[in-house]
C-alpha cells in the first residue's frame, strides 16, 4: 500500500514533518509512506495555470493520483491550516480527473498548544468535503505540547505518542482498504 504524505509545515525542524517521518518509520510492513515536498509549489494563479501546470504541481498531482491514500500532518496557523498547504491543495484540485476525488485521506497534526491543531484539522476536513476526499473520522491525532514530544531536530521522541501512531497507522491501512472496496 502506497501512502503519499504531505506536511503543512515548511520549517526544517517541523513537528508535523517529524510526525510524518515517525509514520514512515512505524508504518505496518505492508504500507510504504512517501513524503512529498510542497515548498516549490508557486502561489496559485489562474493565469499561470492557463499556461500549464508547474512541474512541482504536476508531480504532486500525479503522486496523489497513483497513491492508495493520503496522509496530511498540519500545523495550526491563526486557527486554520497554513497557506502553503491550502495552496498545494488548490493547485492539485485543479488537475485533470481531480486527484482527491474519492481518495482515502487521514489527517493529523502537532502544535505547541494544548489543542494540537484541532481547529486546523476541522478546516482541512471542510476543504475535502468539497473535493470529495474520503477523510477518516477516527481516531483523531492532536499532538499538543509538541515541543515536549520532539527533539530539537523535529524527531518524535515521546514513546506514548509513537505507540499511538503505530495503532493509528493500522487504522489508516484499514480505512484505505475500506474506501478501495467502496470505490470498486
Amino acid at each position: 500500500m502506497k501512502i503519499i504524505a504531505i506536511s503543512g509545515s515548511l520549517r526544517q525542524a517541523s513537528f508535523n514533518s517529524g510526525l510524518l517521518r515517525a509514520a514512515q518509520e512505524l508504518a505496518p510492513d505492508d504500507m510504504k509512506i512517501a513524503i512529498e515536498d510542497i515548498s516549490e509549489i508557486p502561489l496559485y494563479n489562474a493565469d499561470e495555470q492557463a499556461m500549464g501546470f508547474p512541474a512541482s504541481v504536476q508531480q504532486l498531482s500525479e503522486q496523489v493520483r497513483v497513491a492508495d491514500g493520503v496522509l496530511i500532518a498540519t500545523p495550526e496557523y491563526n486557527y486554520s491550516i497554513p497557506g502553503g498547504l491550502k495552496n498545494a491543495i488548490d493547485w492539485v484540485s485543479r488537475a485533470d480527473n481531480q486527484p482527491f476525488n474519492g481518495k482515502p485521506i487521514a489527517i493529523m497534526g502537532a502544535s505547541m498548544g494544548n489543542l494540537g491543531t484541532a481547529r486546523a484539522q476541522y478546516h482541512l476536513r471542510q476543504i475535502f468535503v468539497f473535493l470529495n476526499g474520503m477523510v477518516m473520522n477516527r481516531p483523531e491525532v492532536f499532538v499538543g505540547a509538541a515541543h515536549d514530544k520532539h527533539d530539537d531536530a523535529g524527531t518524535l521522541i515521546h514513546q506514548d505518542t509513537r505507540d499511538f501512531l503505530v495503532e493509528y497507522l493500522k487504522t489508516v491501512r484499514d480505512w484505505v482498504e475500506k474506501v478501495r472496496r467502496m470505490n470498486a
